[in-house]
């Protein structure tokens, strides 16, 4: 080589965001081939309020994917955006500066518009997003959705979808129902919101049996009446792979839109990764991960009710036939084991094609 940086993956957020985690982070703990790493700034989000509290440190981010760019690396590896201030500049010089490039994105880019605030309508996703697609030498998409737009765009897209490491998860042993029910969702301060959706289905499972409903984010409180009944627990790598075992069904509620058609159906992975029952909205891959997992697929909140009593009235035996099937889908379809070959060969890190 010529002094050039051999291979570099760049990523919108540190090791703690869950989509760098699991998209970019996790794949190379399993690799032998060294890769730099750039996490812009090394924040666990973008929000426009902790980069306005962050000049000095944002200034030097960008100064960085310039370097980046000058030093033209070998072989590139761009997870969804360079940065959150680029329109798509950075996202085409980079992708364009290597000697081989992979763009790789897990959420419906493409349609997101910067609709909210000032930033996101100056560096609207979707724009950045279409031109990382055509300017990668390949595509790496999260799932089918994602995959078929991307396919219009470039003619070599490999659909890898978002992995989970059973192993990691402490599995379930005990099916019988607490006393009360337990609940539960993991994820972020910013999709909480989707519990709303089905809060009503909620308050009434409450008011039948009890039920509480373990939360596994952030700490803050801001779901209005339904915090009458909500446990909070603060996200940490532990508790997201050990609370799982101990809760009686997951919750994964989604509305209907064009952007969660793209959604790579993560807490259905983890939920299922510990052999968790669980209840989500047949939304994308969601559906297609239920109908694996052999699990319930509500429609309406009358759904949601029903279902879930269902599960809570059921056998023991039942629960358990369920949760242990999906623990074995994730391992076959869905774990970091069975997709790592496919990854390397899209990366092009030794063995056949993708």
């Amino acid at each position: 080589m010529d002094g050039r940086p051999k291979h570099c993956a760049i990523t919108p957020y540190s090791r703690g965001a869950g989509s760098s985690r699991v998209r970019v982070f996790e794949w190379l703990d399993r690799v032998d081939t060294h890769f730099t790493v750039s996490s812009y700034a090394s924040f666990t989000d973008a929000a426009p309020t902790r980069l306005v509290r962050h000049p000095l440190t944002v200034a030097r981010a960008e100064q960085r994917l310039h370097r980046l760019a000058l030093a033209r690396p070998a072989r590139l590896l761009l997870h969804r955006e360079a940065s959150p201030l680029s329109r798509g500049w950075w996202e085409q010089r980079l992708l364009t500066c290597a000697d081989f490039a992979v763009y790789d994105f897990d959420d419906a880019l493409q349609w997101d518009r910067g609709t909210g605030g000032l930033a996101r309508r100056w560096a609207p996703k979707a724009a950045k997003a279409s031109l990382a697609v055509r300017h990668a030498d390949r595509v790496i998409a999260g799932n089918e959705v994602l995959g078929d737009w991307a396919a219009q765009h470039h003619g070599d897209v490999v659909v890898i979808p978002s992995c989970v490491a059973p192993e990691d998860y402490v599995p379930k042993t005990s099916y019988a129902v607490h006393d009360p029910p337990r609940l539960g969702w993991i994820g972020s301060q910013g999709n909480e919101g989707c519990l709303l959706l089905v809060a009503d289905a909620l308050e009434e499972l409450h008011r039948r049996c009890g039920a509480r409903l373990t939360l596994v984010g952030t700490t803050q409180r801001r779901l209005g009446r339904m915090e009458t009944f909500i446990d909070r627990v603060a996200w940490s790598p532990k508790s997201q792979r050990t609370l799982p075992a101990q809760l009686d069904i997951g919750l994964m509620p989604l509305p209907s839109s064009p952007y969660t058609l793209g959604k790579c159906g993560y807490k259905l992975l983890q939920y299922g990764a510990a052999g968790l029952p669980a209840v989500a909205t047949p939304v994308g891959v969601n559906a297609e991960i239920l109908r694996r997992f052999r699990m319930p697929a509500p429609i309406d909140e009358d759904d949601w009710v029903d279902v879930i009593q269902g599960l809570l009235n059921a056998s023991d035996a039942v629960r358990e036939q369920l949760g242990r099937h999906a623990r074995d889908v994730v391992g076959r379809s869905y774990s970091y084991d069975a997709w790592l070959p496919r990854w390397r060969a899209a990366l092009e890190l030794g063995g056949a094609r993708p």
